[in-house]
This record gives C-alpha cells, sequence and structure tokens, in this order.
C-alpha cells in the first residue's frame, strides 16, 4: 500500500464522522494502536521538540525502510503521533522525504487544533522528514 493509498484510508475514516467531537474520539482512540516506543527510547535525544507535550519518537531502518514507534504523556497527541505513524512508516527514506502529506488539511486538522496542537502536529512532521533525511544521507 502506498503513502497516499494510506492517506485515503484516513480520509475515509474521517469522512464518516460529521463533528469535531466525534473526530476527536476518532483521534484519542486510535491512540491505542500506536506502536508505542521502548521504555529505553524514552529520552530527550527522541523527544520531538515544539511539542507542548511530551512525544518521543523512535525510528529504525530495516530492509531500507523506516519504521516508526511512538509515546506521548498526553492521549491527543498520541493520536495525533499515531496517524502520522500510520501513514508515513514502513516506507524508504526517499518515499517519506517526498511525500505530499493532504490527508491533514483533506480530514480538517489544521483548522481545528488549536494553534499549540496545531504547532506540535507540524513538529512531528518536520521530525519524521528529518529522521528521512538523515537515513536518506547514511545511504548516499
Amino acid at each position: 500500500m502506498t503513502i497516499n493509498e494510506k492517506q485515503d484510508e484516513l480520509i475515509e475514516e474521517f469522512e464518516f464522522l460529521t463533528d469535531w467531537v466525534d473526530k476527536y474520539e476518532h483521534i484519542i482512540t486510535s491512540a491505542k494502536e500506536l506502536p508505542l516506543i521502548d521504555e529505553e527510547y524514552k529520552q530527550d535525544k527522541y523527544l520531538i521538540k515544539g511539542c507542548q507535550s511530551k512525544v518521543w519518537l523512535y525510528p529504525e531502518m530495516k530492509d531500507g525502510k523506516i519504521y516508526f514507534t511512538a509515546d506521548s504523556d498526553a492521549i491527543i497527541s498520541k493520536g495525533l503521533v499515531n496517524l502520522i505513524v500510520q501513514v508515513l512508516s514502513g516506507y524508504s527514506p526517499s518515499e517519506i522525504m517526498d511525500a505530499d502529506l493532504y490527508f491533514i488539511d483533506r480530514i480538517g486538522l489544521k483548522e481545528h487544533l488549536s494553534p499549540t496542537r496545531s504547532n506540535g502536529l507540524l513538529s512531528m512532521l518536520k521530525q519524521i522528514k528529518m529522521y528521512a533525511f538523515a537515513y536518506n544521507s547514511l545511504k548516499a
């Protein structure tokens, strides 16, 4: 499945939810699906800078693809990072770097998140892209 196919699946999931209370509940519920980071990686070097809550993100390269695990001390942030991990985990660094992440706009996250959560979401995306860039540079 491609990154765009995963995004389209997420968009479909959210289309059935008519109001933002339901969408927030879905984000919170999805947090339970997050592949949790091993406790040994809950270190400052894996904390995402720019998030109001603590969000840890750990990348692991296997067979040319990056797999992410994560955790957060806030349930909404945990749900948000899960959405991003769902879409971007298991792809090559170049696929991640080149991905156009349109699902964020299409499900309405940008206009319905508070400014601090929106900044946190952008920081999560930036960190994932930075990991992809770093792994891609190692390969070159």
